[in-house]
């Protein structure tokens, strides 16, 4: 099911603005017996997003009741877009203008499936990510880069690829955030510069400060990824998992998926 503004439809105004220019912010959560996961934390993320596209975010109430009228019963995924509207030619932002909701949900992918495992394969991808920190962060609707990344591999055995900036410093997954473990430690790329910061990244973050596990926000260059002792992809609709094969390069279980994946889900709405 599909609504736009709270009705059911497929279509939305040819003039809008995330159509015409990217213009708008998203949020992908999954779902389980119709509600969905971590609802706060996504409200607060997107609330932000627009905040820091000058958008109006909607009312949280009517945004909530419009996820779960299209969640189906079991599990599944649901999508939020929020666009500046329908507008005139030009970038300019249109004064007053009323934001275009679009809420949709789909079947829950195959990898994210709990018989997909927890262990996975990545690549290293060609593309580099432009630095833009007034964007950094933001999971907005220009997205272009990643579409061009993942159309680097066909291999349905491979379920990630791994990105750099123009610098050489990696970044996170075309779909994910990386967090690694070393010397008892985690870490995850700076995303101040290019990047999205995920909703499944910040609980990860926060789970490892209740347990008391030192994490350190950095430069991470893919020489320190392959020294790692154990690397892991995350997002909402994956959870955690571990990264078995990067290219040529293997890793065996370190222990820290099973301690993560247990905390990321014990703080829930």
């Amino acid at each position: 099911m599909i609504l736009v503004d709270g009705q059911p439809t497929d279509s939305v105004d040819a003039r809008d603005r995330g159509l015409a220019y990217g213009d708008g912010v998203f949020r992908t959560l999954r779902m389980h017996v119709g509600q969905p996961l971590w609802w706060r934390d996504h409200y607060a993320k997107l609330a932000d997003d627009c905040a820091a596209l000058m958008l109006a975010c909607p009312d949280e109430a009517v945004l909530r009741a419009e996820v779960c009228r299209v969640a189906a019963a079991g599990e599944g995924v649901a999508k939020i877009v929020i666009t500046r509207g329908a507008g005139a030619r030009g970038y300019a932002l249109p004064p007053g203008q009323a934001v275009t909701r679009i809420v949709q949900s789909a079947p829950l992918p195959a990898y994210a499936a709990a018989a997909a495992g927890d262990d996975i394969a990545v690549r290293w991808c060609a593309l580099r990510l432009a630095r833009q920190p007034r964007l950094a962060g933001i999971k907005h609707l220009n997205r272009l880069e990643n579409v061009l990344a993942r159309a680097e591999w066909n291999d349905p055995s491979v379920v990630e690829g791994l990105l750099c900036d123009e610098g050489g410093a990696v970044i996170g997954g075309v779909m994910s955030n990386l967090v690694i473990a070393r010397d008892g430690e985690l870490a995850t790329p700076d995303l101040s510069q290019c990047g999205v910061a995920g909703v499944a990244r910040a609980r990860l973050l926060r789970a490892a400060r209740r347990l008391g596990v030192r994490t350190r926000v950095e430069r991470l260059p893919p020489a320190v990824i392959l020294a790692a002792d154990e690397v892991m992809l995350c997002n909402s609709v994956i959870g955690v998992r571990r990264v078995a094969r990067l290219d040529d390069k293997t890793w065996p279980p370190a222990g820290w998926t099973d301690i993560l994946k247990t905390a990321l889900y014990e703080e829930v709405d």
